[in-house]
């Protein structure tokens, strides 16, 4: 039998190498045909693929390269061991990256702002990556991060002053004269804000601080978790941390969004001591988004202006990824009528902090609803007023009837 089968095997291969020539093994050699991107153009990023930055925008290793040039960079912190309750949050800046892989230099238009913040000349934005942060010694951590930060800070932003562009405005801001970039950061959890604060008020003194949470943030440390002066550092102490250190105004400084359970009414009293306002999530049912903006403004001001958002502001059911849920939170809609009627405040700085993305649903919703408002933020500090909306500008374009019709 074996010979037999041998004898076929042989025979066969015969049969089949005989029966091809050489012209038609050149099959299989590349193609000599017109180049690629000669045909179906250029090898763009779709977006479920290439490297993941956020938006796809440039990626840089920013810290590395001194020469990359920027008017708003996106960094990543990735550090949640300041945490009280669940962590996971070191995997926001990655999870915040992944919900915008729609977003894209060929997809960033939007209706409402009538434009993109991808695709102008007057602005370059770059993703600068990640922070290395050791996740083992807090105070280690924070002086990396605020060492990062203020590196960044103190490059030369890509533009500069001409008119009244943005470097214009952050050189009249700043207390050394001179412009600066913007950092738009990707949290970690809240706690990322001191040295944060820190690297800004070297800059442009105390800040202001608009705060999107459901939480407060200005516990004392002796009362939060039996901490004491040993522990400087939390991701519910970090303003009252701030405040000691004359980081922050008192009296032009506001939360909204507010919602959580308090030990008492003396969180009230430490919280207006500290220097906020507190606007809750009840009061858009009585003032509406617009009362909310209004508040905020006549708060603010045109002092300098640091904005943090926490996505817990946002309700659980829709960015359920997140360390200390609170339900009866806002909409993702509502959230981004508050911030597009901020538009043309100071901001030198934003963060959005505390997306845990392993408790994110499968369709990663809070990871998308995050990228979102980071793309609003890049409208935000890019335009220098709130956008009118699709449907004021279709209004305008669209002649009036006849009267006689």
């Amino acid at each position: 039998m074996f010979p037999i089968s041998l004898g076929l095997l042989i025979a066969t291969t015969a049969w089949a190498h005989a029966g091809h020539s050489e012209s038609a093994q050149a099959s299989f050699s590349p193609s000599t045909g017109p180049d690629y991107t000669a045909v179906y153009g250029p090898q763009i990023d779709l977006p479920f693929s290439g490297p993941l930055s956020f938006a796809h925008l440039p990626y840089t290793k920013c810290l590395d390269d001194t020469t990359a040039k920027f008017d708003i960079a996106i960094l990543g912190l990735p550090f949640d061991t300041a945490v009280s309750y669940r962590p996971g949050a070191r995997f926001g800046p990655h999870g915040i990256r992944s919900g915008s892989r729609r977003l894209r230099y060929e997809r960033g238009y939007s209706l409402a702002w009538e434009s993109s913040p991808y695709d102008r000349n007057s602005t370059t934005v770059l993703d600068c990556g990640d922070v290395p942060v050791t996740p083992f010694d807090n105070i280690q951590a924070v002086a990396q991060m605020e060492s990062a930060y203020g590196t960044l800070l103190n490059r030369e932003p890509a533009h500069l002053c001409e008119g009244d562009n943005a470097a214009c405005r952050m050189k009249r801001l700043s207390t050394l004269g001179k412009s600066h970039p913007r950092i738009v950061t990707l949290g970690g959890d809240h706690a990322i804000v001191l040295p944060i604060l820190r690297s800004l008020h070297g800059i442009y003194g105390p800040i202001t601080v608009i705060h999107f949470d459901s939480h407060l943030d200005t516990w004392p440390l002796g009362g939060y978790y039996g901490n004491d002066d040993t522990s400087l550092i939390t991701h519910g102490t970090f303003f009252w941390t701030a405040a000691r250190e004359r980081l922050i105004r008192n009296g032009t400084s506001v939360h909204a969004g507010i919602r959580c359970k308090m030990t008492g009414a003396e969180d009230m009293d430490n919280d207006a001591a500290v220097g906020f306002e507190i606007i809750t999530t009840d009061d858009i049912d009585e003032i509406g988004t617009a009362g909310i903006v209004k508040l905020i403004r006549e708060r603010v001001g045109d002092t300098p202006v640091y904005l943090s958002l926490d996505i817990d502001v946002i309700d659980p059911s829709l960015a359920p990824a997140t360390g200390t849920p609170e339900p009866a939170g806002w909409t993702p809609r509502e959230m981004h009528r508050i911030l597009r009627g901020l538009t043309g405040l100071n901001f030198v700085g934003a963060d959005i902090v505390e997306v845990s993305p392993a408790y994110d649903t499968n369709a990663e919703s809070t990871s998308v609803i995050a990228a979102n408002i980071v793309h609003e933020f890049l409208e935000m500090m890019i335009h220098d007023k709130p956008p009118t909306g699709f449907r004021s500008t279709l209004r305008r374009k669209i002649p009036a009837p006849d009267s006689d019709e």
